[in-house]
C-alpha cells in the first residue's frame, strides 16, 4: 500500500493561488486526492483543484463560505494552512496597522480555519492538520518584527490544537521554511545577485547564509508537507521541521 496514496481524500489548502501553498495542492491533486484551494484571488490559469475566494483573515467571510463547503463535502482529511503575508519594516517604521495585518492573516486566518474543521475532525475522530510557519519563528530577523512574531504565534497555535485534538485522533504539525523560490521570496531580490547573496547570507544582519548552498523549491516543502499528511507520520504531533538547508543551524 503507498502511503503517499491520497485517493479518495478530501484536503484543503491556503494559499494556494501560488507559491508554496499551490505546489501542495498541486502535488496532492497528482496523488488522487480532492483539493479545495483557498487565497485571495487566482490568476486565471488552468487550476486542477476546486479554486475558492476567500480572505482568510475575514471572519465573516470565512463563517459564510466554510459551511458551504463542509455541506457539499462533509469529510474532511487533512487542512494544510498556506497562506501567508510578508510585512518589511524596523519597528519603529511598522505601524499599529501593518503588525495587526501580519497577525490576522498569518496566524489568525489560520485560526478561523481550524475553528472551523474542528467540529467535523471531532464528528471524525480523525483528521490532520500541517501549518506551513517559517524559520522567521525560530530566530529573529532585523525588519522583519510583525512577520517573525506573527509565525512564532501560528507554531504555538499549531501546538495548542495539537493538544486539545489529540484524543481525537487528529494530529497537528509544523513545517518551517527558510528561503524559497516563490513570488514572495523573489519580491525581496532587486538585483541579479540576490539569490546567492541569499544563500551566502548576511552577516551584517546577523543572517546565516544556506549551507547546502542552495535555496529550497516549493516542491521541497511540499514534499514534508506531504510526509506529515501521510500514514507515514501517523504517531507524530505537535512537532515541526525546518526545511532551510540548514540556515538556523538547528537554532
Amino acid at each position: 500500500m503507498n502511503p503517499l496514496d491520497f485517493s479518495g481524500k478530501t484536503i484543503w489548502v491556503t494559499g494556494a493561488g501560488s507559491g508554496i501553498g499551490l505546489e501542495v495542492a498541486n502535488q496532492f491533486t497528482s496523488l488522487g486526492a480532492k483539493v479545495i484551494g483557498f487565497d485571495l484571488a487566482f490568476d486565471g490559469g488552468f487550476y486542477g483543484f476546486d479554486c475558492v475566494t476567500l480572505d482568510i483573515s475575514d471572519e465573516e467571510a470565512v463563517s459564510r463560505v466554510v459551511p458551504e463547503i463542509q455541506s457539499d463535502f462533509p469529510q474532511l482529511d487533512v487542512l494544510v494552512n498556506g497562506a501567508g503575508i510578508l510585512h518589511l519594516g524596523s519597528l519603529e517604521d511598522t505601524s499599529l496597522d501593518d503588525f495587526k495585518h501580519c497577525f490576522n492573516v498569518n496566524a489568525g486566518g489560520a485560526f478561523l480555519m481550524i475553528k472551523h474543521a474542528v467540529t467535523t475532525f471531532k464528528r471524525q475522530k480523525s483528521g490532520v492538520i500541517v501549518t506551513i510557519s517559517s524559520n522567521a519563528a525560530k530566530v529573529p530577523r532585523q525588519n522583519m518584527a510583525a512577520y517573525c512574531a506573527s509565525k512564532a504565534a501560528l507554531s504555538a497555535l499549531s501546538h495548542t490544537a495539537g493538544l486539545e485534538l489529540a484524543s481525537y485522533g487528529v494530529r497537528c504539525n509544523l513545517v518551517c521554511p527558510g528561503s524559497t523560490d516563490t513570488p514572495m521570496q523573489r519580491m525581496l531580490w532587486t538585483n541579479d545577485d540576490a539569490e546567492q547573496n541569499t544563500i551566502n547570507g548576511f552577516p551584517e544582519q546577523y543572517k546565516l547564509g544556506i549551507p547546502l548552498g542552495k535555496i529550497a523549491q516549493p516542491s521541497d516543502i511540499a514534499q514534508v508537507v506531504l510526509f506529515f499528511a501521510s500514514d507515514m507520520s501517523n504517531h507524530i504531533t505537535m512537532q515541526d521541521i525546518v526545511v532551510d538547508g540548514g540556515a538556523t543551524l538547528n537554532a
